[in-house]
């Protein structure tokens, strides 16, 4: 029986992923359930099982190449079946919707970077296998168009974590109306609890943010056409800058989690995070993110929405200013928190109240048991 090795799904939004390396070769026994193969999805690196037991017949996408979801990336068949690879393979190489009926066999890369630069791929000479374009070729290509341009010292491809994130962000900043607005937080009380239980700010504001999700339903939704969804489950996600790019792992049901419960489970998928060993479960079905500036210095920025979501708020660095409290005025550690939301899906004023309502719970402490 043959069997597709396909490129999997692992986010409502992922359209390609790429093959980083095979774990066996062509003509080796393969297990059902055993690692194959790992790919590189949009938050990370994953390791895909063999969906059946019987020999890895066909290698279809070589490592370091991108497939669109659902391409069949690989086959496997019992011992000495007879396959004849044509159709798959034909399957595999087929130029997706909006690429022309002529087809030129290039890699995903090479054709994104040729549409941005207006590059004719009929007028570039592949130097991949059977005449394949690879990027290379097409940044040859523009060079010998553009020779009076600046010298380019590297070129770093624009693949794995970093590619899908900055599609992802272009998709929500084109499609997502955001409007942004900003509250100073006064954290002498949170301030006390981080000395005390050494949990982060960012887990604390990730109990309150759970918590004023709870009371403000809305802003734990989504936009599916011309319908908002409201998500039942409370999944926070917190952003994670790694040396291969952005990824976000998810507190799945933070809003009925301890303090430090949620604490410890950041740090274990951070440290997974920079490893690139985090799992499907751990990078899928967020409902609302945070993104923390505040170690870099930074006070306070305008974050873009993590699609499909309806918001994301932005945390900024704790500073001493004076406040007035009580009629006189001390000084006090404030942060400023950046709430950027969905404006087709959440107006002005409920997205206020529900920054009001996270900016009380840090101020007062409210609900965060240890």
């Amino acid at each position: 029986m043959v069997t597709k090795v396909v490129m999997p799904r692992l986010s409502l939004t992922m359209k390609e992923g790429t093959v980083g390396k095979w774990y066996k070769n062509e003509g080796d026994v393969v297990s059902k359930g055993e690692p194959i193969v790992e790919v590189v999805s949009e938050k990370a690196t994953y390791d895909l099982e063999a969906p059946a037991s019987g020999i890895l017949r066909k290698i279809l996408v070589q490592e370091g190449v991108d497939a669109t979801v659902n391409a069949t990336i690989a086959v496997i068949t019992v011992a000495d079946e007879p396959f004849s690879d044509a159709d798959t393979i034909a399957e595999t190489l087929q130029p997706s919707e909006g690429e022309g009926e002529k087809r030129v066999l290039a890699s995903p890369a090479a054709k994104r970077l040729a549409r941005e630069h207006g590059v004719d791929l009929s007028t570039v000479k592949g130097s991949g296998s059977e005449g394949r374009i690879n990027e290379e070729d097409v940044n040859r290509t523009i060079d010998e168009k553009s020779s009076n341009l600046p010298k380019v010292k590297e070129i770093i491809p624009l693949s794995g974590f970093r590619k899908t994130s900055a599609e992802r962000l272009s998709t929500s900043f084109r499609t997502a109306p955001h409007s942004t607005i900003m509250m100073e937080v006064d954290v002498s009380k949170i301030m006390e609890l981080h000395k005390q239980t050494h949990v982060s700010y960012t887990t604390i504001i990730v109990k309150a943010i759970a918590k004023a999700l709870v009371n403000h339903p809305l802003m734990n939704s989504t936009l599916d056409d011309d319908k908002i969804k409201v998500f039942e489950d409370v999944n926070v996600g917190v952003a994670v800058a790694t040396k291969n790019g952005l990824v976000v792992p998810v507190t799945r049901n933070a809003d009925k989690k301890q303090t430090k419960e949620i604490d410890d489970g950041l740090k274990e998928m951070t440290e997974k995070a920079n490893q690139g060993k985090l799992s499907k479960e751990e990078v899928t079905g967020g409902t609302f993110t945070i993104t923390n500036l505040g170690m870099f210095g930074v006070d306070f920025f305008t974050p873009i929405i993590n699609p499909p979501e309806a918001a994301i708020l932005g945390v900024g660095g704790i500073v001493e200013k004076p406040l007035v409290v009580n009629g006189k005025i001390e000084i006090k550690p404030v942060m400023v928190l950046s709430l950027s939301y969905d404006h087709r899906i959440v107006d002005g004023a409920p997205a206020a109240e529900f920054l009001r309502n996270v900016k009380e719970r840090i101020e007062k402490m409210l609900d965060f048991e240890v």
